[in-house]
């Protein structure tokens, strides 16, 4: 059993009862709210940051969606970019903040959810949060996405002191790396080489430890008109084609790879396997040479401590069938393979929401 908790970041206020609490004002909690106004249902979105989408905000300063903007936008409201420009990290920050304006959401800001269970003495649920908040709903929709709880691998801890080590979650830009010998970045996916482009282009030494059976594909136009027409990334999980899919690595973008391979100072030593206590990692297919710092690229793990109720695993991984859950009213929208391979990505939060809140209408 999880306790409900106080805070003492503000006196509490009156409790809120509302039909629906989406919790997360991400693209998947924004597309899960546009769905619920065209129910017209009352309703309340909860983020714990100062704007919708702040999450991205707190990404590293030169990411880009690895989607141009006519293959990303959300329900109802179209990038203001060029349809064939890829957004960067800013503009994505400001398209999923000037869409929950142009819809006149009704966002509770601030409001970081810390317990989630049934309403006791009453039917539905209870949400509260870390500033005191407290909602009572008939329906819960966890779009908090999933990158929550930052990864980085046990053996790290072998790395000595004096080796400066932050996830990329914290990354933000190259200044932030003390010192001026190398810096390893570990990881195989795309955020992993576009942080060490970032770091290379300063002409600081950067070791890559990536693993080399990683699969690379084209990021163009064609490559996204392609995947638009067959629907590809719309294959549901629980098909044959989409169980194949989601057990195939993550392809990364093959031009990113490439621009990654042609810095002089850039040295690739295949996926990391252990780190020494003197300083240097160990890859497939070299040791690295001593490190001033170690970037982990490394993913994320759940984090869904805060919800009490019965859908989440003893592994702390959600329970649900295409976002819906055990428990009458609840889903969860914005994971990884939630329904397809589209399903964290802005271009696939539209199709999720628009499924789930009609199943959810449909809840008795």
């Amino acid at each position: 059993m999880i306790e409900p908790t106080s805070s003492a970041l503000a006196p509490p206020a009156a409790p809120i009862t509302t039909d629906t609490v989406v919790i997360g004002a991400g693209q998947a909690g924004l597309a899960a709210a546009y769905y619920l106004q065209q129910a017209h249902l009352d309703f309340r979105v909860l983020d714990a940051g100062p704007t919708a989408g702040a999450a991205w905000a707190s990404r590293y300063d030169s990411l880009r969606l690895f989607s141009p903007a006519w293959a990303s936008g959300l329900p109802g409201y179209a990038w203001p970019t060029p349809p064939l420009h890829y957004p960067s990290r800013d503009e994505t920050t400001a398209y999923l903040r000037d869409y929950a304006a142009h819809f006149g959401f009704p966002l509770e800001l601030q409001q970081r959810a810390t317990y989630l269970a049934a309403a006791p003495n009453r039917a539905g649920y209870v949400v509260q949060t870390a500033a005191g908040g407290t909602y009572h709903a008939r329906r819960v929709i966890v779009a908090t996405g999933p990158y929550t709880a930052p990864h980085v691998p046990e053996w790290a801890a072998q790395l000595p002191p004096n080796v400066a080590q932050l996830h990329s979650s914290a990354y933000q830009r190259p200044a932030q790396l003390p010192g001026t010998g190398p810096v390893a970045v570990v990881g195989s996916g795309n955020s992993a080489l576009q942080i060490a482009a970032d770091i290379a282009g300063t002409g600081r030494a950067v070791v890559v430890a990536f693993d080399e059976k990683t699969p690379a594909i084209a990021n163009n136009q064609f490559t996204w008109a392609f995947l638009t027409a067959t629907r590809l990334l719309r294959v549901p999980q629980h098909t044959a084609l989409g169980r194949f899919m989601m057990h195939q690595p993550e392809p990364v973008v093959s031009g990113d790879l490439a621009r990654l391979r042609g810095f002089a100072n850039v040295t690739f030593i295949g996926r990391a396997t252990a780190a020494l206590p003197t300083g240097e990692l160990q890859g497939q297919r070299a040791t690295s040479a001593p490190l001033a710092a170690v970037v982990w690229a490394t993913g994320y793990r759940p984090d869904y401590g805060w919800i009490d109720l019965p859908i989440v695993s003893a592994d702390g991984q959600p329970q649900h069938r295409r976002g819906l859950t055990a428990a009458p009213g609840v889903a969860f929208l914005g994971l990884n393979w939630l329904d397809s391979r589209n399903s964290a990505l802005l271009n696939g939060a539209g199709a999720d929401a628009r499924r789930v809140v009609a199943a959810l209408l449909r809840t008795p």
